[in-house]
């Protein structure tokens, strides 16, 4: 699966020991830009984190898998980031504006609802 969105918190790092050694853990949130913009937390472990190097305000493409696991009687569940795509100039304030010398687009009358009640 993936989304696409911008880096609004980097939340604070975790780590600790385990049965297979030391461990580092990552949480990300990540808001669409959609119309109405949806909110996702997701994270990296071990050596991901250093390598997708993700900073705040970053427009990210990020492919992930789902997974959940039960603990006592309760159920958690991971979004756990395996690929992070940056996509250089795709942030919302670096929109390309039309100049003055340039004309609009054509517009394709054919294409157009003929049916309007005016």
């Amino acid at each position: 699966m993936e989304i696409k969105g911008r880096i609004i918190q980097l939340l604070p790092m975790q780590s600790g020991e385990g049965k297979n050694g030391t461990w580092r853990k990552q949480d990300y949130v990540l808001e669409t830009m959609d119309t109405y913009p949806k909110k996702l937390c997701f994270n990296a472990w071990g050596d991901k984190i250093d390598q997708f190097a993700i900073k705040q305000d970053e427009v990210v493409t990020v492919h992930f898998d789902i997974e959940s696991r039960e603990y006592n009687g309760r159920w958690y569940t991971d979004v756990k980031a395996w690929r992070v795509d940056k996509n250089i100039g795709s942030s919302e304030g670096s929109t390309q504006q039309m100049s003055d010398d340039m004309p609009p687009p054509p517009v394709d009358f054919g294409e157009m609802d003929d049916d309007l009640p005016f």
